[in-house]
Formats: structure tokens, sequence, C-alpha cells
């Protein structure tokens, strides 16, 4: 995604109009226009600005993608006893469907015990808890996973 798009769409989260976000930064609406249709860019200062007029980092500004943020508003606003009452295993194999078959192929006692043992190791080297460990353990997986697509 441009910049210039970034801009769009933080702007427009904001419920602020062109005219608003110049009025804010003391420049034209024509230069707002000029930012978000890439035709120009704004100076750092003027980035940092619209960072925090818009809510977000500098960094999530250059990056800004509207579907991931609200994404990660929604996951921050959700109560922990709700996300317990959702299946994720179900959800995600809406996208995966593997997640919905692999218990019927794979034998899952098989992996158990290795994987309780990688759990174990994560308690008492690192003092974790429970959860901690169980999602130390997933986000190493997930980054392998990820690695591998790469390759």
């Amino acid at each position: 995604m441009s910049l210039g798009n970034s801009l769009f769409k933080a702007r427009k989260k904001n419920g602020l109009s062109q005219e608003d976000t110049a009025a804010k930064l003391g420049v034209s609406r024509q230069t707002i226009s000029k930012w978000e249709l890439d035709e120009t860019l704004p100076d750092i200062r003027q980035a940092k600005e619209l960072a925090v007029l818009y809510h977000v980092s500098l960094d999530e500004l250059l990056d800004y993608d509207i579907e991931v943020k609200e994404i990660v508003e929604i996951i921050d606003k959700t109560s922990a006893e709700t996300q317990y009452k959702i299946d994720w295993t179900q959800l995600w194999a809406k996208k995966y469907p593997v997640l919905a078959t692999y218990q019927h192929e794979v034998k899952i006692t098989d992996y158990t015990e290795r994987l309780q043992a990688m759990l174990d190791d994560l308690r008492l080297k690192y003092g974790y808890n429970d959860e901690d460990a169980f999602l130390v353990l997933k986000d190493i997986l997930a980054q392998m996973a990820l690695r591998t697509k790469l390759n």
C-alpha cells in the first residue's frame, strides 16, 4: 500500500476531512490531497504530526493497513471470557481446512508427550506459567512455519 493510500485510510478512520486535517497541520487542503494521491510527500515533521493526529505511530502510518489495525483493535477489546467461548480451531478451519480433519487422521498421543516435554522445559528453564509456556511454544512453531514459507 502506498503512503498516500495509508494517509487517506488513516484520515478516514479518524473521521477527518481533508479540510480538517489541513487546518490542524497548518497546510492547504490541496497539500493533503497531493499527499494522499502520492504526488508529493509530507516532510518528517509533518508525517509525525499526521501520526499524532491519526493516533498511530509513525511506523504504523508508513505501513498503515486498516484491516490489520481493525483486527488488532477487535482482539484488544475482546474479553478473555469471550475468547474462551470461541472455538478457534473451527474458526481457523474455515481458512485452513486441515484443522477440521487432522484429528481424525493424526494419532495425537504420538505428539503430546514430546510437546509436554517442551512445555515443561520452557517452564523450568524460564519460569513460565502454563499459559505463557504454551504461547511461547505456539509462537516458536509459527515462526518456523513462516521461515519455511519464505524459503
